[in-house]
């Protein structure tokens, strides 16, 4: 008997009921199972009492109860569930401090529900990749895929993001090659490269401050002009 394939579940954290129960609408009719909240103090309740596991969080900001970005630290504390953050801030510095403070992306309000469902298609997607090995290691560096985890000399890098991850394990699968910042953005994101640096350049500057944290020791390089290798 073949067995039945298990939904995807998503957590809409929203206090507006409105644009809420149109996610609910839109979410369901696009096959997936959802949960709603309309408080961060709600959201934090049926995340830390949620067995099954969420697949992926839409989480407002504006909250009443705690905020947001309690919200999403508390979350970011217990794993890596994907986290898309709906904003009504469309600053590219306040945009950069989601992406920093855990976020595995954002989107601006009001928005297309269709760019919505794109950006949970691309999030899932990259949770539901198998690799083929389990880890990969250089010099005292090691990536473990399984766990998603990050040690160096055995040490557990704290509060590595799904893209700090990705970005890791496209260098340690080519120890020699140098990447562009175009070929590093679309393996990590998942997504066209529309030409903006700066978010890839804070996600490198945050890998490299998590590595001077536990060791001296310099693991990325900086190709003026291309974009970023190991360091040799």
């Amino acid at each position: 008997m073949r067995k039945m394939e298990q939904k995807n579940r998503i957590l809409i954290v929203e206090d507006d009921t409105d644009i809420n129960n149109l996610l609910y609408t839109a979410l369901q009719k696009a096959g997936y199972e959802t949960v709603q909240a309309f408080s961060g103090t709600e959201a934090r309740m049926l995340f830390q009492m949620d067995k099954a596991g969420f697949s992926l969080i839409l989480l407002d900001l504006m909250l009443p109860g705690i905020s947001g970005e309690e919200v999403l630290a508390q979350i970011r504390k217990q794993g890596n569930t994907p986290v898309i953050v709906l904003t009504a801030k469309d600053g590219l510095d306040e945009k950069i401090g989601l992406l920093t403070s855990g976020a595995d992306d954002y989107i601006t309000k009001p928005f297309e529900i269709q760019e919505v469902l794109a950006r949970i298609q691309v999030q899932l997607r990259h949770m539901q990749q198998e690799p083929e090995h389990k880890s990969v290691s250089y010099k005292n560096l090691e990536l473990d895929r399984e766990r998603f985890e990050v040690r160096i000399a055995g040490v557990l890098l704290p509060k590595i993001t799904k893209q700090e991850f990705a970005i890791l394990e496209l260098l340690l699968e080519h120890p020699k090659q140098v990447f562009s910042k175009e070929e590093i953005f679309e393996y990590a994101w998942d997504e066209h490269y529309m030409g903006e640096t700066k978010t890839l350049d804070v996600h490198i500057s945050n890998i490299r401050k998590k590595i001077k944290a536990v060791t001296q020791e310099e693991y990325i390089d900086t190709v003026w002009g291309i974009g970023y290798r190991l360091h040799s």
